[in-house]
């Protein structure tokens, strides 16, 4: 009899085994979700600070070059078509290595980024540069931006910086300030 219960206590039964697996997928549905969001918000973070980061460094270089004024504050609206593409070349040849030490290539879900400039460009211009990022799916820029938020978990969104600030970032509607972070 003893050696029956000292055989018996040496491994788990079924039941345990089936309990201890139904613990562990009952945590990771409630992980993975969470997980896979904060992959793509740490996505949506880097682009946004990839594009501040440039951006600043195409201010500075518009100010070295033109003598440019500060961004202009009010306006409410950006139309891409008033800028002209440029390829990553021409905007690594004017900032690296004075303004910035890289200018990245891709945005946090590899997608390219698209750099524009403004031919002809006036110190009282409005519309000077931006920097425009698709966001988690691909396309083109929609035309018209108006200045605002969008919900940060809409990773398929658009962002979107230009003369200065950003038109189209990540944010809850209304939880911040009327201007760009």
């Amino acid at each position: 009899m003893l050696m029956k219960i000292r055989n018996r206590q040496k491994g788990f039964t079924l039941i345990e085994l089936l309990i201890v697996v139904a613990i562990i997928g009952i945590i990771a549905a409630l992980l993975i979700p969470n997980f896979l969001d904060a992959l793509q918000k740490a996505k949506q973070k880097r682009t946004v600070a990839d594009m501040r980061n440039t951006g600043t460094a195409m201010f500075s270089w518009l100010t070295d070059q033109l003598g440019a004024a500060a961004a202009g504050a009010t306006v409410t609206e950006v139309t891409m078509e008033d800028y002209t593409t440029l390829d990553r070349e021409e905007v690594l040849e004017v900032l690296v290595p004075q303004y910035l030490q890289s200018v990245p290539e891709k945005d946090g879900w590899k997608h390219d980024y698209v750099y524009y400039l403004k031919t002809g460009t006036s110190v009282l211009d409005r519309t000077v540069m931006a920097i425009f990022s698709s966001g988690r799916n691909t396309g083109d820029p929609a035309g018209a931006y108006e200045v605002g938020p969008f919900e940060p978990t809409d990773y398929d969104q658009d962002i979107v910086w230009a003369d200065g600030f950003f038109v189209r970032w990540p944010e809850k509607p209304g939880a911040g300030a009327a201007t760009a972070p």
